[in-house]
């Protein structure tokens, strides 16, 4: 039997929640002993802890010597030393291991791949662990979204990328009718190709959420990867590339298929990115990078998630704790260093009606900030829903932006119980105007949130959709109990092309994407140029080459 034969039922689950958008996911995302193995969360802890300090097991072509790049911001010495490779070296191992898988076809990758996720579902505990020391995720959202979710989106984009070169036939007989004569009669032949080298460009707060469905769906249309992880985020990478190698070479192909590209010298990735070789970059970062990428791997189809100016229009609400509580959570969650967390609010200046009767700006402001310190002042709950603040840059970001406003709720650094040197604070919430779009129509990353008094409800619907269509944005939300307010909110969602939720107030929250029935980003806005997942992710990445004779 094949791997192909043996995960059949996989894709096919996939490929069916792919088409109904419905819920559906394969992997767990309880972290329950019961279901993962009553010593597995034990033993995951225990394999990271045991590759600290030490020489990580990868060997590459062309390695120059180890390096340390990873400072936890938890405080955790990492000191876990990767290989540091030649571009040069890294391009020629890539190039030489693709014709083989090439060869293989659509349903031999798609079946090595995804054995190569069963297997990384089988560690979830260990990249979770890695997830959580290197980005300062809580431990549940890093086993959730670095494990089981991410996971998701890979397996989403293989389920894509194997239903969209399934459309092309590997061969066909041409015959074409010539009256009297006989038939012209042309036998041909469909050979699906990637186009070269994938490079996928990691970054530091979702180093396998936001890298899986680059690298699966480069792999999966036949092309050789290299996996750039960012500096500070490596070990959930080289976890992730190691295990593929593993499955690469039991099934007797080359493993430097796909390698991992580690340097402190930036123009290491700049030429990496920079190589007629590479033929597809996936990217999420900074603006600044990505324009350069834009304007200097012009041979490269790049797929781009950068920076927008993600919000959330309130006009009214019939639940208005539970909307309060639920935007608590959003700001909250992973101390705002989703790509999906809300920084704007926009809300009328005369106030909002609600069920509790009518509430001006100030309470709406006073009351969403008591909202959100209820939250972290919960000991219990604070460290594990803000986790740790992933740069010290950010921690600049949130006093910057104390002093753009008035303060409605002034950010705090908080202790951890288990890691004294964690890096933790809690969110700041500004209040501004509408004459402050300096400062709320561009992206201030981290748990920073603008609450902007506009002249009216129409007035926020207007502010927000210039600041959406020229900055761009992931993620849109209104509460409005008027339906012609919320169909007007509709159509802004498609001239801004930015995803709306619409009335929030149980467990599901606007930063929060779901695989197979989620459309992360839209592609249609300066904030991303590509969507998790669609077939124009995946169709690009392959061409067809054809051969024909005489019969």
């Amino acid at each position: 039997m094949t791997l192909f034969d043996t995960h059949r039922a996989l894709l096919d689950g996939a490929l069916a929640a792919c088409a109904s958008r419905a819920y559906w996911s394969p992997f767990p995302e309880n972290a329950s002993p019961k279901i993962y193995g009553e010593t597995a969360q034990a033993d995951g802890q225990a394999a990271v802890e045991a590759l600290l300090g030490q020489d990580y097991p990868l060997q590459q072509p062309g390695e120059t010597g180890r390096i340390a790049t990873e400072r936890s911001p938890y405080g955790v010495e990492m000191g876990v030393r990767y290989p540091e490779c030649s571009v040069d070296a890294l391009i020629a191992a890539a190039q030489a291991a693709e014709p083989a898988w090439t060869a293989l076809g659509a349903q031999g990758r798609t079946g090595v791949l995804l054995e190569a996720l069963t297997r990384i579902h089988k560690r979830t505990h260990e990249i979770a662990h890695a997830v959580m020391l290197t980005t300062g995720q809580g431990p549940m959202m890093a086993f959730q979204a670095g494990g089981p979710h991410a996971q998701d989106r890979a397996l989403e984009a293989i389920a894509y990328a194997y239903k969209a070169q399934a459309d092309v036939p590997a061969e066909a007989t041409w015959e074409k009718p010539q009256g009297k004569n006989p038939p012209l009669v042309m036998k041909k032949h469909f050979n699906i190709v990637g186009r070269g080298i994938g490079l996928v460009i990691g970054c530091a707060t979702f180093p396998t959420w936001n890298t899986y469905p680059g690298l699966f769906a480069a792999l999966a249309t036949g092309n050789p990867v290299i996996v750039k992880p960012h500096p500070n985020a490596v070990l959930p990478a080289a976890i992730t590339v190691s295990i593929v190698r593993e499955v690469l070479s039991e099934q007797g192909l080359d493993p430097n298929l796909v390698t991992l590209a580690l340097s402190n010298d930036p123009a290491h990735t700049q030429a990496l990115a920079k190589s007629p070789a590479v033929a597809s970059i996936d990217f999420t970062g900074s603006n600044q990078f990505g324009r350069w990428l834009q304007d200097n791997a012009r041979q490269a189809r790049l797929y781009a998630e950068m920076a927008g100016v993600n919000s959330v229009i309130i006009e009214s609400t019939d639940q208005y704790s539970a909307m309060l509580n639920n935007l608590a959570f959003t700001l909250s969650l992973y101390s705002g260093q989703m790509c999906t967390t809300t920084q704007n609010i926009y809300i009328p200046k005369n106030g909002i009606q609600t069920d509790q009767g009518a509430k001006s700006f100030d309470q709406v402001c006073d009351d969403l900030a008591a909202a959100v310190r209820a939250l972290v002042d919960n000991p219990r709950v604070a460290t594990a829903v803000l986790g740790a603040v992933c740069a010290p840059e950010t921690v600049g970001r949130i006093e910057e932006a104390a002093g753009k406003g008035r303060v409605v709720l002034a950010s705090q650094a908080l202790p951890h119980p288990q890691y004294p040197n964690a890096r933790i604070h809690s969110p700041v919430i500004v209040a501004l105007t509408e004459a402050d779009r300096a400062t709320f129509a561009n992206e201030c990353f981290g748990p920073i949130s603008f609450l902007i008094a506009t002249e009216s409800s129409d007035s926020a619907l207007a502010t927000a959709q210039s600041t959406l269509c020229e900055h761009g944005a992931l993620t849109l939300g209104v509460y409005s109990t008027d339906r012609a307010y919320i169909d007007r909110t509709v159509q802004l969602s498609h001239r801004a092309r930015v995803a709306l939720s619409i009335n929030l107030t149980q467990g599901v929250y606007v930063n929060q994407s779901a695989a197979f029935s989620d459309y992360h980003a839209s592609g249609g806005n300066p904030a991303a140029n590509a969507s998790y997942t669609t077939l124009a992710f995946v169709a690009d990445r392959f061409v067809v080459v054809q051969r024909r004779e005489h019969a």
